[in-house]
């Protein structure tokens, strides 16, 4: 049936050619018109899904928090804020390689904790500001994918904000019923932000400081969180994997400063206690598998990823802040990471140090130094 259809419409072809074009051009125009069209109704497509997300986005909203609760509470008078939240600080950045910095806090690319937390101070909006902003206006009108998830997750955020201060009335067992909107939101913005870190742009759009402030505040609100973690978990490893791959496979030479900004966001995305603990094993997983290859390839004499060992080192960083704050905070539980992992890492290490130290000093020195932490983070 293929070969007849297939020959049906080579004689189709073949009888409607216009004069003067040979049967190949006429064939190769017919493909190109159809590839037009499917592309043309693709695009129809995503519109039409990008416009009925906002919808569900919209209505969601008004369900959590439905308008007359809005104005019912007009006589509520609070300061109204000159803005939303403060957008984290890029006055140092430079269009350079970040080698000659004289103040790490300096070329924090996405913000210090310090920032983090004046942002959450200044992110006191008021009722007056969400009559303001309602009805959404979630239409893209900007390039970036992350626009329209970012407008909803603020508008949660503050509406969750101002219920929490008896401003609103919010109804957020709403977020159980449309599982579908709020983890297709948190999709997007997560696939925003990973195709921002694959060809970052510095200085950094205030429009990618804001998604991760946001994506910051939602996975650690205490209520909000739950509902983030239990629908959007899998997502949020694959970007944390992600993000860990980058770093790792990164070659330009000017990356130091895409370095810092990833591994400044998998810092943040680590005070989630979930978050952080999935996060410790990647790094364990990724620092012992890159030191078993390295030690096989020292054993052979064999080459070795050399821009992989300068990229391992970020991780090391990552890995040694989360544990020394797991030590620091009693409230952080060390047995809720992967122990098996945690025993892998730590079986025949001194063997691969005492192999490296000579050829690999420095990278056996910060080997060393993790597994102290671990052992101590084991004894508290």
């Amino acid at each position: 049936y293929l070969k007849i259809s297939k020959l049906a419409l080579a004689f189709a072809i073949i009888h409607s050619k216009p004069p003067g074009k040979s049967c190949k051009e006429y064939t190769e125009h017919l493909a190109r018109t159809v590839s037009e069209q499917d592309f043309g109704w693709k695009s129809k497509a995503e519109a039409l899904e990008a416009e009925v997300l906002r919808l569900r986005q919209e209505l969601l909203l008004n369900k959590i928090c439905p308008r007359f609760c809005l104005e019912n509470n007009a006589s509520a008078e609070t300061p109204l804020d000159q803005e939303c939240a403060k957008p984290l600080s890029y006055s140092s950045q430079l269009e350079d390689s970040g080698c000659d910095v004289s103040n790490d806090y300096a070329f924090d690319s996405l913000g210090t904790a310090s920032d983090f937390h004046q942002s959450e101070q200044i992110a006191n909006t008021s009722k007056r500001w969400l009559e303001r902003v309602l009805p959404l206006d979630l239409c893209c009108s900007s390039k970036e994918s992350v626009t329209a998830p970012v407008q909803f997750l603020q508008h949660l955020l503050e509406i969750k904000k101002l219920s929490e201060r008896g401003i609103l009335q919010a109804d957020f067992t709403e977020l159980e019923n449309d599982s579908f909107t709020i983890c297709n939101s948190v999709s997007q913005l997560l696939d925003g932000l990973t195709i921002f870190y694959n060809s970052p742009k510095f200085p950094v759009s205030h429009l990618v400081s804001e998604a991760v402030f946001v994506l910051i505040r939602l996975i650690t609100d205490n209520k909000l969180s739950n509902h983030v973690m239990k629908k959007c978990f899998k997502k949020l490893e694959e970007f944390k994997k992600n993000l860990i791959h980058l770093i790792l496979r990164n070659s330009g030479v000017n990356r130091f400063q895409t370095l810092h900004a990833v591994a400044n966001t998998l810092v943040l995305l680590a005070r989630n206690n979930i978050l952080r603990n999935s996060l410790v094993s990647l790094l364990l997983l990724e620092v012992r598998q890159f030191a078993v290859q390295l030690l096989q390839a020292h054993q052979i004499q064999a080459m070795y990823d050399i821009t992989q060992y300068e990229n391992i080192f970020p991780l090391f960083m990552i890995l040694e802040q989360l544990l020394q704050n797991e030590t620091k905070d009693s409230s952080v539980s060390n047995s809720d990471y992967d122990g098996e992992e945690k025993i892998r890492f730590l079986k025949n290490l001194d063997q691969i140090i005492l192999h490296l130290s000579d050829e690999f000093p420095l990278f056996s020195l910060y080997l060393w130094r993790v597994s102290v932490l671990l052992e101590s983070t084991q004894m508290e």
